[in-house]
């Protein structure tokens, strides 16, 4: 959702695009999808040779994709499928776009700050904590806004 100012609103992605012509629709087929990652997703499906060769799209539902079958390359930031499957579903949906490699970037870099950060504060460099703050505050600018909190008394 952080790329949201960036990519557009979410969309609803039908996970089986096969599917998108039934009167009722199964909640299991339907998932939040950015703009770019749905329109590149379109209404692929993978073809019964593809099936054979091990290609179709990762259920985030049904099982674990990112740290067991996708990792980022800690250099390049693309995303690498460690099987057949997921390499299909990194290639299908996009997920190497420019667009997402330079958020994963970005994001690679904050954490970077946040780890150096108590080098910064041990050593009292104020001009570097203030270049931080407005970093993460412009960063923070693009993300999803605060949503209120419920109150203590409903939990």
């Amino acid at each position: 959702m952080q790329h949201m100012a960036r990519c557009g609103p979410l969309e609803v992605d039908h996970f089986d695009p096969r599917k998108k012509t039934l009167v009722f629709q199964d909640y299991a087929n339907l998932f939040p999808a950015s703009r770019s990652c749905n329109g590149k997703k379109s209404d692929w499906w993978p073809t019964e040779e593809e099936k054979r060769a091990g290609c179709r799209f990762l259920n985030p539902c049904e099982e674990m994709d990112y740290d067991e079958q996708i990792l980022e390359h800690p250099i390049s930031h693309e995303l690498i499928g460690l099987n057949p499957a997921a390499r299909w579903h990194i290639r299908m949906c996009g997920l190497n776009a420019p667009l997402l490699i330079l958020e994963r970037q970005k994001r690679a870099s904050h954490w970077q700050t946040i780890k150096d950060s108590m080098f910064v504060m041990k050593k009292s460099n104020y001009a570097q904590l203030i270049e931080m703050v407005t970093k993460y505050n412009e960063e923070v600018a693009l993300m999803v806004p605060l949503i209120k909190y419920l109150p203590k008394t409903s939990i």
